[in-house]
Protein backbone atom coordinates (compact mmCIF):
# COMPACT_ATOMS: atom_id res chain seq x y z
CA UNK A 1 0.00 0.00 0.00
CA UNK A 2 2.89 2.70 0.57
CA UNK A 3 6.22 3.07 -0.71
CA UNK A 4 9.30 5.60 -0.08
CA UNK A 5 9.40 8.27 -1.56
CA UNK A 6 11.90 11.83 -0.94
CA UNK A 7 10.65 15.22 -0.07
CA UNK A 8 13.12 18.12 0.06
CA UNK A 9 13.08 19.99 2.82
CA UNK A 10 13.32 24.17 3.19
CA UNK A 11 17.23 23.90 3.30
CA UNK A 12 17.25 21.39 0.37
CA UNK A 13 17.45 18.60 2.58
CA UNK A 14 16.23 15.19 1.27
CA UNK A 15 14.18 13.06 3.42
CA UNK A 16 12.69 10.13 2.79
CA UNK A 17 9.17 9.48 4.01
CA UNK A 18 6.93 5.98 3.70
CA UNK A 19 3.97 7.08 1.49
CA UNK A 20 0.30 4.87 2.04
CA UNK A 21 -1.79 6.08 -0.42
CA UNK A 22 -5.64 5.55 0.04
CA UNK A 23 -7.92 4.03 -2.80
CA UNK A 24 -9.37 6.58 -4.88
CA UNK A 25 -9.44 10.50 -4.01
CA UNK A 26 -8.37 11.20 -0.24
CA UNK A 27 -10.93 12.07 1.95
CA UNK A 28 -7.43 13.79 3.64
CA UNK A 29 -4.23 13.69 4.69
CA UNK A 30 -2.12 12.92 8.03
CA UNK A 31 1.43 13.50 8.49
CA UNK A 32 2.71 10.35 10.68
CA UNK A 33 5.64 11.23 13.28
CA UNK A 34 7.60 8.20 14.22
CA UNK A 35 9.30 7.21 17.83
CA UNK A 36 12.83 6.80 18.57
CA UNK A 37 12.43 3.98 16.31
CA UNK A 38 12.60 5.42 12.53
CA UNK A 39 10.03 4.99 10.19
CA UNK A 40 9.95 1.45 11.45
CA UNK A 41 7.09 -1.39 10.59
CA UNK A 42 5.08 -0.02 13.59
CA UNK A 43 5.06 3.46 11.69
CA UNK A 44 4.64 2.40 8.67
CA UNK A 45 1.60 0.28 9.52
CA UNK A 46 0.40 3.10 11.48
CA UNK A 47 0.31 4.75 7.75
CA UNK A 48 -1.17 1.93 6.20
CA UNK A 49 -4.26 2.12 8.47
CA UNK A 50 -5.01 5.51 8.12
CA UNK A 51 -4.88 5.07 4.42
CA UNK A 52 -7.43 2.35 4.42
CA UNK A 53 -9.22 4.64 6.27
CA UNK A 54 -8.61 6.87 2.67
CA UNK A 55 -6.23 8.62 4.07
CA UNK A 56 -3.19 9.92 1.92
CA UNK A 57 -0.09 9.28 4.76
CA UNK A 58 2.92 10.42 4.90
CA UNK A 59 5.74 9.62 7.30
CA UNK A 60 9.00 11.08 7.11
CA UNK A 61 12.71 10.11 8.45
CA UNK A 62 12.94 12.62 11.42
CA UNK A 63 16.31 11.03 11.82
CA UNK A 64 17.92 11.67 8.44
CA UNK A 65 19.71 14.44 9.65
CA UNK A 66 21.88 12.61 12.19
CA UNK A 67 21.58 9.02 10.81
CA UNK A 68 19.47 7.71 7.70
CA UNK A 69 17.82 4.15 7.05
CA UNK A 70 16.81 4.27 10.89
CA UNK A 71 14.54 1.57 11.18
CA UNK A 72 14.68 -0.02 15.16
CA UNK A 73 12.69 -2.77 16.92
CA UNK A 74 11.53 -2.25 20.83
CA UNK A 75 14.62 -4.27 22.83
CA UNK A 76 16.58 -2.50 25.46
CA UNK A 77 19.23 -1.77 23.33
CA UNK A 78 17.20 -0.28 20.72
CA UNK A 79 15.96 1.94 23.12
CA UNK A 80 19.43 3.05 23.77
CA UNK A 81 20.56 3.54 20.33
CA UNK A 82 16.91 5.35 19.87
CA UNK A 83 17.87 7.75 22.50
CA UNK A 84 20.95 8.86 21.59
CA UNK A 85 19.54 9.53 17.81
CA UNK A 86 17.54 11.57 19.47
CA UNK A 87 19.82 13.43 21.45
CA UNK A 88 21.78 14.02 18.56
CA UNK A 89 18.79 15.19 16.84
CA UNK A 90 18.41 17.70 19.93
CA UNK A 91 21.53 19.17 19.56
CA UNK A 92 21.33 20.27 15.62
CA UNK A 93 20.63 23.98 15.29
CA UNK A 94 17.29 25.41 15.63
CA UNK A 95 15.22 24.79 13.93
CA UNK A 96 16.12 21.03 13.98
CA UNK A 97 13.99 18.65 11.95
CA UNK A 98 10.65 21.01 12.05
CA UNK A 99 11.89 21.86 8.33
CA UNK A 100 11.01 18.09 7.90
CA UNK A 101 8.01 18.09 8.66
CA UNK A 102 6.88 20.90 6.96
CA UNK A 103 7.98 19.35 3.89
CA UNK A 104 5.99 16.17 4.70
CA UNK A 105 2.98 18.62 5.71
CA UNK A 106 3.00 20.64 2.00
CA UNK A 107 4.02 17.35 0.32
CA UNK A 108 0.85 15.81 1.63
CA UNK A 109 -1.50 18.95 0.79
CA UNK A 110 -0.27 19.09 -2.63
CA UNK A 111 -0.74 15.55 -3.65
CA UNK A 112 -4.19 15.25 -1.56
CA UNK A 113 -5.59 18.75 -2.25
CA UNK A 114 -6.90 18.31 1.08
CA UNK A 115 -7.11 19.42 4.64
CA UNK A 116 -3.66 18.05 6.51
CA UNK A 117 -3.69 16.37 10.14
CA UNK A 118 -0.46 15.61 11.78
CA UNK A 119 -0.43 12.66 14.47
CA UNK A 120 3.13 11.25 16.31
CA UNK A 121 4.21 8.78 18.77
CA UNK A 122 6.35 9.42 21.73
CA UNK A 123 9.20 11.35 20.39
CA UNK A 124 7.06 11.73 17.53
CA UNK A 125 4.09 13.08 20.08
CA UNK A 126 6.46 16.10 21.02
CA UNK A 127 7.37 16.68 17.42
CA UNK A 128 3.35 16.87 16.81
CA UNK A 129 2.64 19.22 19.42
CA UNK A 130 5.45 21.50 18.23
CA UNK A 131 3.67 21.27 14.67
CA UNK A 132 0.59 22.41 15.67
CA UNK A 133 2.09 25.18 17.70
CA UNK A 134 4.43 26.27 15.18
CA UNK A 135 3.98 24.89 11.20
CA UNK A 136 1.98 26.29 8.70
CA UNK A 137 -0.49 24.44 6.76
CA UNK A 138 -2.16 22.17 9.51
CA UNK A 139 -5.58 21.63 10.85
CA UNK A 140 -6.00 18.88 13.42
CA UNK A 141 -2.96 17.53 15.59
CA UNK A 142 -2.93 14.15 17.46
CA UNK A 143 0.15 13.78 19.74
CA UNK A 144 0.19 9.91 21.50
CA UNK A 145 2.39 10.21 24.99
CA UNK A 146 4.22 12.95 23.75
CA UNK A 147 7.42 12.60 25.72
CA UNK A 148 8.18 16.30 26.90
CA UNK A 149 4.82 17.67 25.62
CA UNK A 150 3.95 18.52 29.62
CA UNK A 151 7.25 20.27 30.81
CA UNK A 152 7.05 24.08 30.94
CA UNK A 153 8.97 25.28 27.79
CA UNK A 154 6.30 22.93 26.05
CA UNK A 155 3.30 23.74 27.74
CA UNK A 156 4.30 27.28 27.15
CA UNK A 157 3.49 27.01 23.69
CA UNK A 158 -0.10 28.10 22.09
CA UNK A 159 -1.29 25.12 19.53
CA UNK A 160 -2.78 27.32 16.05
CA UNK A 161 -5.16 24.40 15.30
CA UNK A 162 -7.53 21.66 16.93
CA UNK A 163 -5.31 19.43 19.06
CA UNK A 164 -6.35 15.34 21.07
CA UNK A 165 -3.78 14.47 23.41
CA UNK A 166 -3.60 10.34 24.17
CA UNK A 167 -1.51 9.89 27.93
CA UNK A 168 -1.16 6.89 30.22
CA UNK A 169 -1.84 7.23 33.66
CA UNK A 170 1.01 4.81 34.02
CA UNK A 171 3.59 6.39 32.10
CA UNK A 172 6.96 6.70 33.80
CA UNK A 173 8.34 9.31 31.02
CA UNK A 174 5.22 11.59 31.88
CA UNK A 175 4.47 12.04 35.46
CA UNK A 176 0.76 12.41 36.06
CA UNK A 177 0.47 15.47 37.69
CA UNK A 178 2.10 17.17 34.95
CA UNK A 179 -0.77 15.86 32.40
CA UNK A 180 -3.37 17.15 34.71
CA UNK A 181 -1.35 20.58 34.76
CA UNK A 182 -0.58 20.83 30.82
CA UNK A 183 -4.77 20.02 30.52
CA UNK A 184 -5.55 23.10 33.34
CA UNK A 185 -3.23 25.35 31.41
CA UNK A 186 -4.49 24.36 27.81
CA UNK A 187 -8.34 23.47 28.07
CA UNK A 188 -9.12 23.87 24.64
CA UNK A 189 -7.35 20.59 24.12
CA UNK A 190 -8.99 17.72 23.99
CA UNK A 191 -6.82 15.80 26.89
CA UNK A 192 -7.55 11.77 27.28
CA UNK A 193 -5.79 9.83 30.09
CA UNK A 194 -5.68 6.13 29.70
CA UNK A 195 -4.76 3.33 32.17
CA UNK A 196 -2.25 2.86 30.56
CA UNK A 197 1.40 2.27 30.03
CA UNK A 198 4.13 4.43 27.44
CA UNK A 199 3.59 3.03 24.27
CA UNK A 200 0.37 1.74 24.88
CA UNK A 201 -0.58 2.27 21.44
CA UNK A 202 2.74 -0.16 19.33
CA UNK A 203 1.44 -3.50 19.55
CA UNK A 204 5.15 -4.37 19.67
CA UNK A 205 5.95 -3.14 22.36
CA UNK A 206 5.35 -5.19 25.81
CA UNK A 207 3.22 -2.06 27.11
CA UNK A 208 1.01 -2.63 24.09
CA UNK A 209 -2.67 -2.63 25.84
CA UNK A 210 -5.40 -3.24 23.29
CA UNK A 211 -8.09 -1.39 25.12
CA UNK A 212 -6.56 1.66 25.23
CA UNK A 213 -5.20 1.61 22.09
CA UNK A 214 -8.60 0.55 20.33
CA UNK A 215 -10.25 3.73 22.37
CA UNK A 216 -7.90 5.67 21.17
CA UNK A 217 -7.59 5.52 17.66
CA UNK A 218 -11.36 5.53 17.26
CA UNK A 219 -11.27 8.87 18.98
CA UNK A 220 -8.01 9.83 16.67
CA UNK A 221 -10.02 8.39 13.87
CA UNK A 222 -13.59 10.98 14.11
CA UNK A 223 -11.29 13.63 15.42
CA UNK A 224 -9.55 13.61 12.01
CA UNK A 225 -13.05 13.09 10.04
CA UNK A 226 -14.51 16.26 11.87
CA UNK A 227 -11.33 18.41 11.32
CA UNK A 228 -9.77 17.18 8.28
CA UNK A 229 -13.36 17.14 6.35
Amino acid sequence: MGQFVDLASSDGFVVPAWVAQPEGTPRGAVVVVQEIFGVNSHIRSVADRLAARGYLAVAPATFQRVKPGVELGYTAEDMQAGMALKTAVDTLPAPGVMPDIQAAIDYAAQQSGRKVGIVGFCWGGLLTWRAACQLKGLSAAVPYYGGGVTTPDEVARQPQVPVLAHFGERDHWIPLDSVQAFAKVHPEVDVHVYAADHGFNCDQRGSYDEAAATVAWDRTLAFFDRHLA
